[in-house]
């Protein structure tokens, strides 16, 4: 028995300092406004772009596992003030090859699974697509910017006007159409929210292509995100447990 406890501790000295169980590990902690993370295919951003119209609040982002079969991460988030203003979009995106047109994309297969620790905010749980003709255009914007929204929280909406309700897929969604300056904005608005989606998102921008004159073949990927726009409220947490994607031509 005092062999087996001289072992053990002896081990224990052994153990390097700051050794814990995996499943506390993280494999980044991004604070700052733009803090950012790459790996395995995949990026993950704070993207806090909104600040500064917040009168305080703050936003925490953390990549909890990745591998090439896709990324979990959460984020932690208070914001108060210009209620009608988005403060961040803190997403996980699928890193893609540029020079893709829409029309040249076969299929995009993806899968997330997500909750909120909590309902009393002012939020929105997105997918984000934007597209432009130059396809080395800033990831920052488009001339084309498609948004899925699978869940909202409190008096949001996007940006423009209703068209009314659409299929896609096997899901019903509130259709708006508007301008953000010089860019386009389409938003699918889901009927119901969802707190997982695993779908090929293609036939979105086929829907367009074929309703609404979205020009597919002189369109490139620009990026293929998931995250959360957030309003007003918390401190609130929002998880991702498993986020995949990806481009096939």
């Amino acid at each position: 028995m005092r062999l087996v406890l001289f072992l053990l501790a002896a081990l224990a000295a052994a153990a390097p300092t700051g050794c814990y169980p995996l499943h506390r590990r993280q494999t980044a902690t991004l604070c700052e406004r733009n803090g950012y993370w790459s790996g395995n295919g995949y990026e993950v951003n704070n993207n806090n772009w909104g600040a500064e119209s917040a009168s305080s609040g703050s936003q925490c982002t953390y990549v909890d596992s990745s591998s090439s079969s896709g990324v979990s991460w959460h984020t932690t988030w208070t914001w108060e003030g210009n209620e009608s203003r988005v403060k961040s979009y803190a997403y996980s995106g699928r890193q893609v090859a540029r020079g893709n047109t829409i029309s040249s994309i076969t299929s995009m297969p993806t899968e997330v699974s997500w909750n909120y620790n909590t309902s009393d905010i002012r939020a929105n749980v997105a997918y984000d697509f934007f597209t432009a003709e130059d396809p080395n255009h800033s990831n920052s914007g488009g001339d084309y910017e498609l948004m899925i929204w699978l869940a909202v929280f409190g008096d949001v909406a996007p940006i423009g006007s209703s068209m009314g309700t659409v299929m896609v897929g096997e899901h019903s969604w509130q259709l708006y159409v508007g301008n953000n300056g010089g860019m386009s904005v389409y938003s699918f608005v889901a009927t119901r929210n969802m707190n997982s989606f695993n779908a090929d998102v293609k036939p979105f921008f086929s829907y367009l292509e074929d309703n609404d004159g979205f020009p597919a073949q002189s369109q490139n990927l620009i990026v293929f995100q998931v995250g959360t726009e957030a309003f007003t409220g918390g401190p609130a947490t929002f998880t991702v447990s498993q986020f995949s994607a990806s481009v096939d031509m």
